[in-house]
């Protein structure tokens, strides 16, 4: 099975499991997600989630002056998100409550 088709169709509750711990800029974004174990997830496909979600009104940012270079944008989430993230999750839960179910009947 392809995992970069799996994690395309759960990307954005990973995104936004990752801010519901806590604010992140783009590419802290992407290094928690592959520490998490989505060692595949592209810098462009986190991007664009990002601005996607934003965009969608689940997202506020800001801006943080870096020490190490240029400014930084932050993204957090704010009511909106929060109410995504958790029906997000309770469908990716059911989800993979079901699918466990069906692959330990068809290996018993």
């Amino acid at each position: 099975m392809d995992s970069s088709q799996l994690l395309k169709g759960v990307l954005d509750l990973a995104v936004l499991a990752v801010l519901n711990e806590r604010d992140g800029y783009g590419y802290d974004v992407v290094r928690r997600l592959r520490e998490a174990g989505l060692e595949e997830v592209g810098d462009a496909s986190v991007y664009g989630t990002l601005r996607r979600l934003f965009k969608a009104g689940a997202l506020t940012s800001y801006v943080v002056a870096s020490d190490e270079g240029p400014h930084r944008k932050y993204y957090g989430l704010n009511e909106v998100g929060r109410s995504m993230y958790a029906t997000q999750a309770k469908t990716w839960a059911s989800f993979a409550a079901t699918m466990a179910s069906l692959l330990e009947e068809r290996r018993g």
